[in-house]
């Protein structure tokens, strides 16, 4: 065998080997990298307490996530706590009333979406409603209830239509003196929707936020599951009795009642949630939860459906899309359900 042809056998024989290789390599099942699940420890953010799952490829994008959904709370916090004197919207309260006050983008993002939903759940949900807050506060702390004469003068503070946005130059303005915004009713659930957006930009499959009663989840859990939700018994606060339990994903959650936050003026509880119009408490309902497809909406109906009563609250939930409430009456252990609730509850 002559050189040249030697080394064409072994270019064969290497040849024959690199596809043998392949083949091999092609004709293997080709192991794929389960997500982890990473939880985050409990903070207190918004005067509450709140936690993030994520589910990601790897857990340094996991830990991304989580750090990146906390550092967009925060940052609303500080925009939106009006018990902050360097908040911005503290300066909205304090100098709206005499001039337009320009404002971030992500606070004019949640004021246009307040007079939205005041506007849908015809002012059942206002956040106008400042004024009306610190009175009963104060009231409380006096051990007194509020005189026919300061609901009177409240009046006049309060109504979303006395709430000037300028979308040119992100600017806000009240129409009367005295008003003061209060974003309770939303900012939780808003904030876990801006969360839940950071958690999928820094490549999280799926996530779970909760902020108090707010949550907000996306994609499955690790195990592949829907995330799982427990609705507490008001009546059984102090061994945390779970009544019913939800599943879902890709979606929002809130929890609104009178069983956790509350003022008691003359040894009677009355609600935090109030009701705009007639400057009162609202305390038909003792528990008001929502199945919505965001978190803004979900937190935003907690409030309104808790102002409007069962029979109210249950139409305004049914004429609205994708949603659903699960609710409880004051001093009644009956579980009242919307048409379409049924099919979150877990098996």
């Amino acid at each position: 065998m002559t050189k040249r042809q030697l080394w064409i056998l072994r270019i064969g024989i290497a040849a024959s080997l690199l596809v043998f290789l392949l083949l091999r390599s092609f004709s293997r099942p080709q192991k794929t990298k389960r997500p982890i699940s990473l939880e985050s420890p409990t903070k207190i953010v918004m005067n509450t307490i709140a936690r993030i799952v994520a589910v990601a490829p790897d857990e340094k994008t996991a830990k991304l996530s989580i750090d990146a959904a906390f550092e967009k709370i925060y940052r609303l916090e500080t925009l939106m706590n009006r018990y902050d004197p360097s908040s911005q919207l503290s300066q909205v309260n304090l100098l709206a009333a005499k001039q337009p006050v320009k404002v971030d983008k992500d606070l004019f993002d949640i004021l246009q979406q307040s007079v939205y939903y005041s506007k849908k759940t015809g002012g059942a949900f206002d956040i106008t409603v400042g004024p009306l807050v610190d009175l009963w506060k104060k009231c409380a702390e006096a051990n007194s209830m509020p005189a026919d004469k300061q609901l009177e003068e409240i009046k006049k503070k309060i109504g979303f239509q006395r709430l000037l946005l300028d979308s040119n130059d992100f600017s806000v303005r009240f129409v009367a003196e005295g008003m003061k915004l209060d974003l309770g009713a939303i900012a939780k659930g808003y904030a876990a929707d801006k969360a839940v957006n950071e958690m999928k930009k820094c490549g999280a499959v799926a996530g779970l936020v909760e902020i108090g009663g707010q949550i907000g989840c996306f994609g499955l859990t690790e195990e592949k599951n829907k995330w799982i939700v427990g609705i507490r018994n008001p009546a059984k606060q102090k061994d945390n009795r779970i009544i019913d339990k939800i599943a879902v994903s890709n979606m929002a959650v809130s929890t609104s009642g009178d069983y956790e936050r509350f003022y008691k003026v003359a040894d009677m509880r009355f609600s935090h949630i109030f009701n705009p119009k007639a400057e009162k408490s609202a305390n038909e309902l003792t528990s008001v939860t929502i199945i919505a497809p965001n978190g803004t909406e979900a937190d935003v109906l907690a409030t309104a459906v808790s102002v409007l009563g069962a029979e109210k609250g249950l139409d305004l939930i049914e004429k609205t899309e994708d949603t659903e409430a699960i609710l409880i009456k004051t001093g009644s252990s009956e579980i009242i359900k919307s048409s379409g609730a049924e099919q979150y509850l877990a098996k």
